[in-house]
């Protein structure tokens, strides 16, 4: 299988299944899902059918992989536990939150600071999810950490 076809070529998110946005959640919803569909890296374990079509929901407290080849067929139905990722869904927005109210009135240093530790909590969120979905799907860090902000958006309350 050639590398094109070891990629999304589209994402879309259960519109029933999204939580109220602040502006800032949807902005980085919009950012994640255009660089995502831009540079992409997703491997379904055992299948030589992509690229792929990917819908993220939830179902019944549980993260919906709903993976699709190009015509539409469904390829797999992946259901995750949220589990071990609701501690750093809710520890992600407490970030982010704190990031955009720094914005308004802190200094430079200390956006930085709070910038550095969004980055890390987000890349270690990231990195959970690969290896939870290893038996199902290969991701690198860069898809795992757009699709992370999607399950945000998925999971948090705005």
């Amino acid at each position: 299988m050639t590398d094109a076809a070891n990629r999304l070529i589209d994402v879309a998110l259960d519109e029933t299944s999204l939580a109220p946005a602040s502006p800032n959640a949807e902005h980085e919803r919009r950012i994640a899902l255009f660089d995502l569909k831009e540079a992409n890296s997703f491997i379904v374990v055992g299948e030589a059918r992509g690229p792929y079509l990917l819908r993220l929901a939830m179902s019944e407290g549980r993260l919906a992989f709903d993976v699709a080849d190009e015509a539409g067929a469904r390829v797999v139905l992946h259901l995750m536990p949220m589990a071990g990722l609701r501690k750093f869904v809710k520890d992600y927005v407490l970030v982010c939150d704190s990031y955009h109210a720094a914005i308004r009135a802190a200094s430079p240093s200390q956006i930085e600071a709070i910038d550095m530790g969004r980055r890390g909590l987000h890349n270690e969120a990231a990195e959970l999810m690969m290896s939870a979905l290893a038996e199902r799907f290969t991701l690198d860090l860069e898809t795992a950490r757009r699709l992370f902000t999607l399950i945000v958006a998925l999971h948090a309350r705005g």
